[in-house]
Parts: structure tokens; sequence; C-alpha cells
């Protein structure tokens, strides 16, 4: 006699029927949607894009980042030591030669100043304290030797007095010797100070040299003070837009410390920078492609940075058009640094259809045809703008520059008309 189940155990089975049910279904479901995306051969005309290829010219670029700022940008610093009183411009004005920027305490500089030009005085005085010294001492020498020069020749004289009695036998020849000695010595002494007379003049001219040339330094450190208070009238020497200035009222500022920046938004360049990689590529003389916002501008590199910083070179970029009215200081801009140009090269638009790699396939569609067929191209240079095809691609046929990745299992591809 049989048993009626449980209706727990009736409910469990029920349940677990149900499960493997869905379970199935779901499984089949995936099934049939991979199989169908595995087997789809077609693709949506408004989802591509074209592209014909042409007869032009192509270059190889490197990508880099730039930045726009003016081609000219006077930097102002202070010439003395100080302390900002008064801000009388502010950033974003234009200026005019002459018009004051900035107001500085000068009271240290012109007490400085003053000092130096009493440390001169005390210089020339003691010109003037020497040269009468010098012009004493050498009076003095000059008046010895005159009265030493006398001296000889009254002592020249008495010898020859004393030779004459001799010879009559009123002297005796110790008498004569005795005069004669007198004599030598009186002439070397005459040379003793006739030497010391150069040596004083030498000596106390040389004295004299070294205190004229203090006091000229002396001279030149007033002249240097005194201009540089002249500078530290913070005006504008030329016309331009203030970028910068110090606004920190009563802060003390050091010689040589940036004021305020100056510059001339007429005319602009823009600095370049790229990962060192490409620091062999980087030269002087290279054209170069800005491209700032939708317009793209031509220039060449002027100048090379030598140092490599963080992994990046520096480079400075002259504009042919520096004064294109897109421009605008600090603004940041893609650079293409032109490394390579082919002038007639069967040509493509880039897209993503391109992955970088020199041979890859691309599905080319013949015009009227609404079936793609896969190709093999070689690549050549590439920039932003265009792709060089080297081979399997000629002038008139169109490729899809679209990425059809998902598609490249295919060797042909049914464009469905537009809905």
């Amino acid at each position: 006699m049989d048993r009626e189940l449980a209706p727990e155990v009736v409910t469990r089975s029920r349940n677990k029927s149900l499960l493997v049910g869905v379970v199935v279904v779901v499984g089949l479901a995936i099934a049939l949607t991979w199989a169908r995306d595995a087997l789809k051969t077609s693709v949506e005309a408004e989802k591509i894009r074209l592209a014909t290829a042409e007869i032009g010219p192509v270059e190889n670029t490197l990508d880099a980042t730039g930045e726009v700022i003016p081609a000219f940008e006077q930097v102002i610093t202070s010439p003395i030591r100080a302390s900002i009183r008064r801000v009388l411009l502010t950033p974003g004005t234009s200026v005019k030669p002459g018009q004051p920027i900035l107001d500085l305490d000068k009271s240290l500089t012109e007490i400085e100043l003053e000092k130096i030009k009493d440390q001169l005085e005390l210089k020339r005085n003691g010109i003037d304290q020497l040269r009468m010294k010098l012009t004493k001492s050498l009076y003095d020498a000059e008046v010895n030797d005159q009265i030493k020069q006398l001296n000889i020749s009254k002592l020249r004289a008495e010898l020859e007095g004393i030779r004459r009695l001799q010879k009559v036998g009123g002297n005796t020849a110790e008498d004569v010797t005795r005069s004669e000695n007198a004599l030598r010595v009186a002439e070397l002494e005459k040379k003793q100070l006739e030497n010391d007379l150069n040596y004083n003049r030498q000596s106390m001219g040389a004295s004299l040299r070294e205190t004229t040339i203090q006091a000229q330094i002396e001279e030149k450190n007033v002249r240097e003070l005194q201009h540089k208070l002249k500078q530290a009238d913070i005006v504008a020497d030329r016309p331009g837009v203030l970028t910068w200035v110090n606004e920190n009222i009563g802060s003390a500022v050091n010689e040589g410390e940036m004021l305020a920046k100056l510059a001339d938004l007429a005319s602009f360049r823009v600095e370049g920078s790229c990962s060192d990689v490409y620091a062999d590529l980087v030269k002087v003389g290279l054209p170069v492609i800005v491209k700032v916002n939708e317009t793209s501008l031509r220039g060449q590199i002027t100048q090379v940075k030598p140092a490599v910083k963080n992994g990046i070179v520096q480079f400075v970029i002259q504009l042919d058009d520096n004064h294109h009215t897109s421009l605008r200081p600090n603004m940041k801009a893609d650079v293409f640094v032109v490394t390579n140009r082919t002038a007639n090269a069967v040509r493509v638009a880039n897209g993503p259809a391109f992955k970088g790699k020199r041979k890859q396939f691309v599905y080319v569609l013949p015009k009227g045809e609404k079936v793609a067929h896969r190709r093999e191209v070689t690549i050549g240079l590439t920039n932003f703008n265009f792709v060089e095809i080297k081979q399997g691609l000629q002038p008139g046929e169109q490729i899809i520059l679209t990425d059809l990745s998902e598609y490249e299992h295919l060797e042909d591809i049914t464009i469905a008309p537009k809905r």
C-alpha cells in the first residue's frame, strides 16, 4: 500500500525542478547570445566612420605638452634692501613707460649713502694732508741737499788751500789727508741724502696714489648707491601688462628680490616639455605644430634646455604667428614635434582603427558596395591628423576608421544600411 508523500517533500522536489529549468533556460539564452555575436557579420552604417586614401604630405610627430607665455616678460627686482610702503597698481593693469608700480621705503639706504659720503670726505681730507706733508718733506730734503752741496764746496776749497800750503811747507801730509777724508764723508752724506730724497718722493707718491684710489672707490660706491636709489623708484620702463606684483605691504625685501612682472602681450612663445625618452629626437630647428583649442599654429624649436628634470625635457618654441588672437598667457597647448616628413605619400585620416603597429589589418569598403574586406597594410609616418600607408592601399580607396577589433576574425563585414 503506497503512502502519500509529506507536503514539504513535494514542495522541495518541485522547487528543485523549477531551479534546474531556470538554469537550463538561462544557459541556452547565454549560448544563443554568444553564438549570435560570434556569427555576427554586419555592422550598422551609422556606427562607422570612413576615410578615403589620398596623396599628400605626412609628418611624423612626437607628442608633447606646452604652455603659452609672453615672448617678452620683464622681471622687476628690488635694487636695495627696503620695505614695501604702497602698492600702486594691481596685476592685470596696462601700464605706460614711467608709470609708478610700487613705493618702497628707502630710508635705510639713504642713511647708508650719507655714511659713504662722509667717508669720502675723510678720504679727500686725508689726500690734502698727505699732499701737504709730501710737499714739506720734499722741500726740507731739497734744502738739506743744497746745504750739503755748499758744505762740499767749502771743504773742497779748504782742501785746495791746504795742498798749496803743503807745497810751501805750511801744512803736513796728515792735514791734507784729514781734509780729503772730510770732503769724502761730505760727498757720501750728500749721496745718502739724495737717495733718501728719491725714496721719499716715490714712497709718498705711492701713498698719495693709494689714498686717491681709495677715494675713487668711495666715489664709485656713492654713484652706485645713488643709481640704486634712483632705480628704487619702481616704475615701468616700457608699455605692457602687469602680470604679478608683490602685494605684501610692510614686508621687507632684499636686494635682488622680485617685486613685479611686466609682460608684452603683443607676442607670445611656447615652452614645451616631453618625456626624456625622446631626448635624442628633440633638437633645435625642428618644426613644431602647436594646437591651441581648435587652432593649429606652426613654429620651430629655438632652444633645448640642457638639464633634464624629473624625466622631462624642456624646450622653447618660436611661433611663426606669435601674435595670433587665440593665444593667451599661461594657456595649455598640445605640441607635436615634427621629426620626419614625406612629401607625396598615400595617406588617410588618423583614427581608432590604427593601433600603432607597423603592420595591421584594416577593413576596406569599395565605393558603392556594402561589404568591407579585411586587408593587411604597412604603416609609415603618423601624426595626429594623418597616417601614411606604405603598402596595401591605393589612393581613392575607402577604409573604416572605427575600431572593429571585435570583428577581426572575419574576412568580410556587411555594412547594414542606416535605419
